[in-house]
């Protein structure tokens, strides 16, 4: 079998449910994955919206979760896993809200596309204190051995929640 990430909770192009977003619980949805090939040291989780703020015209790539150093063996999340009840040994990384750990989708206007991707990598990260995706991926590049996605859809059922 090979490398794969899924959710129980969606189906890959399917539209994720409310309760992992800000009209629900705002909590991270159920990740499961099979395991990771032969010389894979640590995994690495970002979720990310490439359709905001409007899949008709967008201006940017939309962070949601950054997470780093999960140990191979674990094999999922949770839902509504929080920072301390990850993995051992596993680092978050700040979201585009400026926040440490996960943020779920809210998107302003249309359904948006929402990409768990999942990193097999042949190192295992320094404690990068608070690191953007982009600093993960600068990190992990050349060391990649695998990669896996799953997409969930959203779209506002009423206006955006004000913040």
């Amino acid at each position: 079998m090979s490398f794969a990430i899924r959710s129980p909770s969606f189906t890959h192009n399917a539209t994720m449910p409310a309760e992992y977003t800000c009209e629900g619980k705002n909590i991270s949805p159920p990740l499961i994955w099979s395991a990771p090939p032969a010389g894979t040291k640590s995994l690495v989780l970002i979720v990310d919206d490439p359709d905001a703020p409007d899949p008709a015209a967008p201006k940017m790539t939309w962070v949601h979760w950054v997470l780093y150093n999960l140990p191979p063996s674990a094999g999922s999340l949770s839902a509504g896993v929080t920072d301390v009840e990850l993995p051992h040994g596993t680092l978050v990384g700040i979201n585009d809200r400026k926040n440490l750990g996960y943020n779920g989708p809210c998107p302003p206007v249309g359904t948006h596309r929402y990409f768990h991707k999942l990193y097999a990598v042949d190192i295992v990260l320094p404690d990068m204190r608070a690191p953007t995706k982009v600093d993960v991926l600068a990190r992990i590049e050349g060391h990649v051995l695998a990669y896996s996605e799953v997409i969930g859809l959203y779209k506002l059922t009423q206006a955006p929640p004000q913040r």
